[in-house]
């Protein structure tokens, strides 16, 4: 977990920013100087379950992700959450009624809304594979990348794939668990019917995992991000982080 003071600690609530399926808390280590010039408080960037060092869980659910992070937290902290992806359901989960966790709002970012059949079809088969194994550190990289979404955004060198990989006896191998792939369909109408906080659904322009009109039937605030993708955070964390605004 990367867990880290802005300049102004203290003043505002801790901002809870949870990454995309197969990515890890590192693909946010790049807001750090950002955030440390505008956001009032800590920001805390945790490894979901079965992610970068986050031990896995026998089997995956929004809410076993969700309580997994609770755990971390100190009961009066007070949150806003920006996830990813995987990580923006999660954080609707941690702002559910019956949670009980403190949260003031929640941006979910390119939440995939819609899947059909054979895209879960797919994930399931993909969760069913055993880890695959790499010669050197290249080759895992790469695979992570792929598996993240993060091909073309980050060179397989770069700092933040180091918590996405492990190496063992001379092999390399992706850190997270494939069995994550099965977490399922999010009912996103239900975990937006469940919470009483401020929700923000937004989605670069060119993702092509999600559409305006498909966030728009969940009846919240709806942003479109000009001229990025699915990975926007990566891309223009500045864009990203000014969706904040109105809740630090």
């Amino acid at each position: 977990m990367v867990d880290e003071s802005g300049g102004q600690a203290g003043r505002g609530p801790i901002l809870l920013l949870l990454h995309g399926m197969g990515a890890s808390g590192d693909v946010w280590l790049p807001w750090s100087p950002l955030l440390e010039q505008h956001w009032p408080g800590r920001w805390l960037a945790p490894d979901l379950a079965g992610h970068g060092w986050s031990a896995p869980l026998p089997s995956y659910s929004f809410a076993g992700l969700a309580d997994r992070i609770a755990r971390g937290l100190a009961a009066d902290d007070r949150l806003v959450v920006l996830g990813h992806s995987l990580g923006g359901v999660v954080g609707l989960a941690l702002a559910a009624r019956d949670a009980g966790l403190p949260v003031d709002a929640v941006v979910g970012l390119g939440i995939k809304a819609v899947w059909s059949p054979a895209e879960l079809d797919r994930a399931a088969e993909l969760a069913a594979r055993p880890v695959s194994w790499f010669a050197n550190r290249t080759e895992a990289a790469r695979r992570y990348l792929r598996v993240s979404g993060l091909v073309g955004l980050l060179p397989p060198d770069h700092p933040v794939v180091d918590a996405g990989l492990r190496q063992v006896d001379g092999r390399w191998r992706l850190a997270m668990d494939p069995k994550a792939f099965a977490v399922g369909e999010p009912d996103l109408a239900a975990l937006i019917a469940a919470t009483d906080v401020p929700v923000v659904l937004a989605r670069g322009e060119h993702d092509p995992m999600v559409t305006d009109a498909q966030l728009k039937e969940y009846g919240v605030p709806v942003v479109t991000l000009p001229g990025l993708g699915h990975n926007a955070h990566v891309e223009d964390p500045a864009a990203v982080l000014a969706l904040l605004d109105a809740y630090r």
